[in-house]
């Protein structure tokens, strides 16, 4: 790793030192527990925790606006890793889990126009719940939910309820992401939950995880972005950085995506962020067209772990 590169990195917020002396340095949790702690008290997270309204939400609502609510903030500092015991966010799960925790067992934060939870928010609030670690027994039946809305190629797509019959990479992901934190959060579902994830994981292995497994094109050009944080989008940082996490096998059909990633570092060994979607926001955490410190970070693990023998 280039020493300027990492010396760079620990220029950065709390929320970047701590995931690099994890993740790149390889130092005991007393250590990089330490560089964690101070999220909440300085920097990005400090910021964020300081913006929430009296009665535990943000942007004054559960799910909206976009992307100052409550959902997005707390997924946030999930990203940013805020320790899960923060008392501020478990009074924002509580919420959530209250106000959303529908009939069926998902969630549903539009109970006033919807008859049914929506699989991306449901998933979206598993990661933060299971994150956090709320103490609610309902979690098991969110993470049911979710199961139970897995499609027959692997994946999972908010719009079948409509109809869809083949899965969606933004819903998928978040699914993903929440079943993974529910597993790490339940080791005692580790079996169950695995060989679900493993199922999706083919999915994104038959798209080589941003194309068509039709014609082998890019899907979307977006997903060959980096923004952070990514919201509901999927794009292939976000995937890839997900396998890394779960040290998924790895398989041929990801290299496609290695080398998109390698293309777009940088000659000084940096990689730039990509602007995100529009809506509110309470402050940029970098800018975009400029050096990043985030797609860095999450692109020299994704690295690292790919080149692991």
């Amino acid at each position: 790793m280039n020493p300027d590169t990492l010396s760079w990195l620990l220029k950065g917020d709390p929320s970047i030192r701590w995931q690099v002396q994890r993740d790149l340095l390889h130092l005991p949790a007393t250590k990089y527990n330490s560089e964690r702690n101070k999220i909440a008290k300085e920097g990005w997270g400090k910021r964020l925790i300081d913006l929430q309204d009296p009665d535990g939400r943000w942007g004054g609502g559960l799910y909206g606006p976009k992307w100052i609510s409550t959902t997005y903030t707390m997924l946030t500092l999930r990203l940013l890793g805020l320790p899960p015991k923060h008392p501020q966010a478990k009074r924002a799960c509580q919420l959530l889990l209250n106000e959303g925790f529908y009939s069926d067992g998902g969630i549903n934060l539009f109970s006033y126009s919807w008859t049914y939870s929506e699989t991306c928010v449901t998933s979206m609030i598993l990661a933060l719940l299971a994150y956090f670690r709320y103490p609610d027994e309902r979690i098991h039946k969110v993470a049911g939910f979710v199961i139970n809305q897995q499609m027959a190629d692997g994946g999972w797509n908010c719009e079948s309820p409509k109809g869809a019959t083949h899965s969606s990479f933004h819903t998928t992901i978040s699914a993903l992401e929440g079943l993974y934190e529910y597993e790490c959060a339940f080791p005692e579902m580790k079996k169950q939950v695995s060989l679900i994830r493993a199922r999706a994981h083919e999915f994104l292995l038959a798209h080589r995880i941003y194309k068509s497994h039709r014609t082998g094109r890019v899907f979307d050009a977006k997903m060959t972005s980096m923004p952070f944080p990514p919201r509901w989008r999927f794009d292939f940082l976000r995937g890839l950085d997900y396998l890394q996490a779960c040290n998924a096998p790895k398989d041929e059909r990801m290299s496609e995506a290695i080398d998109l990633l390698q293309r777009k570092q940088k000659k000084d060994g940096r990689w730039v962020m990509n602007s995100g979607m529009s809506g509110r926001k309470f402050f940029d955490l970098e800018t975009p067209g400029q050096p990043s410190r985030w797609n860095t970070l999450r692109a020299l693990r994704v690295l690292e772990w790919w080149d692991k023998s």
